[in-house]
């Protein structure tokens, strides 16, 4: 098979229709959009997840991943053929057609694209074409645009600021951060920060944190495993492991063995946090015009 990013556009959605399907079965029928494209990218689906992660230099320069905009659209032509519904903002459903369906990647494509290829070509007269690096479709080109701003911002952090962004958002999440241990430099035993967390039986929990700013590399086991020597030193209870990047399924799997469970933070999920706690962001409101306004009858 070829390289993800040498195929079509095309062939990259055909691809990546079965997968989704067969992940959103794997989830119980509804999951956030986030849970089923991690789900395929560590998935076995006959695409290394390194292929699905790699990045690509736009023509602004800037670094993103084919992958993200041909899920998304991937996304809306099986909400198109009715395979998949979104009964809210960021999740999806399979619906009784999705749940149903038995065949082939390529039966699965020509059924969708009967369907949708007429719509797309009804619809392009109301929107604009998608730039290479952002999806346009509906209002998911507003949520995935300022994801993709923010992470760009973190990126360009120094290590320093955003080792000390990490610990305010784990500050924000009800954790006592430590003053000395993983704020220096040096002697920190490899840790970014460490706090404590007291749970409702006034038991306190050690907190270890890691940051990794990374924008190309998939977070290995081996980081997992030094991370998890450094949680050893302190006697740590838990850790977070927070990157701007991803993981990788071996790491994934190394964080869930053993006594300590690591939590995971990506990318996206970093993004939602953010945004949960408003984290130096501010959140605007806007609204989009109904079909009143787009309907030519």
């Amino acid at each position: 098979m070829k390289n993800f990013n040498d195929l079509t556009r095309k062939e990259q959605e055909t691809y990546l229709m079965l997968p989704i399907i067969m992940e959103l079965r794997r989830l119980g029928g509804q999951a956030t959009t986030r849970e089923v494209k991690n789900g395929v990218i560590i998935g076995d689906y006959g695409m290394p997840e390194e292929e699905l992660t790699k990045p690509k230099v736009g023509k602004n320069g800037q670094l993103f991943r084919p992958f993200d905009i041909s899920f998304s659209f991937t996304i809306r032509n099986l909400e198109m053929a009715e395979l998949i519904e979104r009964p809210q903002r960021g999740m999806v459903m399979l619906t009784k057609k999705g749940r149903t369906f038995n065949g082939s990647g390529n039966e699965l494509a020509n059924a969708v694209y009967k369907i949708s290829l007429p719509m797309w070509k009804e619809k392009s007269q109301h929107i604009k074409p998608p730039h290479e690096n952002q999806d346009n479709s509906d209002s998911d080109g507003i949520e995935n645009t300022w994801r993709d701003r923010l992470l760009e911002a973190l990126n360009s952090l120094t290590p320093r600021k955003f080792e000390m962004f990490c610990r305010a958002l784990v500050k924000r999440m009800n954790v006592d951060i430590d003053e000395t241990i993983g704020v220096k430099q040096s002697g920190d035993g490899g840790l970014d920060g460490f706090g404590y967390m007291m749970a409702d039986d006034f038991r306190t929990s050690s907190v270890a944190i890691q940051a990794k700013r990374w924008s190309k590399n998939l977070v290995s086991s081996p980081e997992i495993d030094k991370f998890r020597g450094a949680m050893d030193k302190y006697r740590a209870d838990y850790g977070i492991f927070i990157t701007t990047s991803s993981f990788s399924k071996d790491a994934m799997k190394a964080a869930r063995t053993g006594t300590k469970i690591i939590t995971l933070i990506d990318g996206d999920r970093l993004a939602d946090l953010v945004a949960k706690y408003e984290l130096y962001v501010t959140p605007v409101v806007t609204y989009e015009l109904g079909e009143f306004f787009t309907d030519d009858n």
